[in-house]
């Protein structure tokens, strides 16, 4: 199954954000906080509230590809289509829990390798900022991926405007 294009583009906006940082102190990183407004969560105005969902959020919606507009990480469970771990390539995103596995808590980030046991994840909110971390294989809850395939629909005013056209050249 062939990733969409427009997520390998997400994936490489994502590597250009490596080394963002939240800022310490009553200072907030506008970088961050337009991530949250990227996704429609333009009420958070602080890079303390958990950002990773809105990280890959933000980095679809920059390359065209719709996101969940969720800031929970298990949201993207739901997202695309569903990958066999084995079958993970770079790009794809992947979900993890956290505290349990039947906790509503995650994390989510887009695949960037396998070290061992442990999947390497470039995401946003690791260490306070956007980096490669590992995770164990054994927290993944899933990887997933907008394929050709599944690429979204086109709105319905474009298909009304497309039939429209066509009447109008017959």
């Amino acid at each position: 199954m062939n990733m969409d294009r427009r997520q390998k583009e997400a994936y490489a906006l994502a590597c250009e954000e490596i080394g963002l940082k939240e800022l310490r102190g009553a200072e907030h990183n506008p970088d961050i906080v337009e991530m949250f407004a990227d996704v429609g969560h333009s009420w958070v105005k602080d890079d303390e509230t958990a950002w990773c969902a809105a990280f890959v959020g933000s980095m679809l919606a920059r390359a065209g590809l719709p996101s969940t507009r969720k800031l929970d990480a298990r949201s993207y469970l739901k997202w695309g289509m569903s990958v066999d771990p084995r079958d993970a390539q770079i790009g794809d995103i992947v979900v993890f829990w956290r505290q349990s596995p039947t906790s509503w808590q995650g994390h989510v980030g887009f695949f960037a390798g396998r070290d061992g046991d442990y999947i390497k994840v470039l995401g946003g909110n690791q260490s306070n900022s956007v980096s490669i971390a590992a995770y164990p294989m054994s927290r993944l809850l899933g990887v997933r991926r907008m394929t050709v395939a599944n690429d979204p629909e086109p709105p319905s005013w474009i298909e009304s405007l497309i039939a429209a056209l066509k009447r109008m050249f017959q």
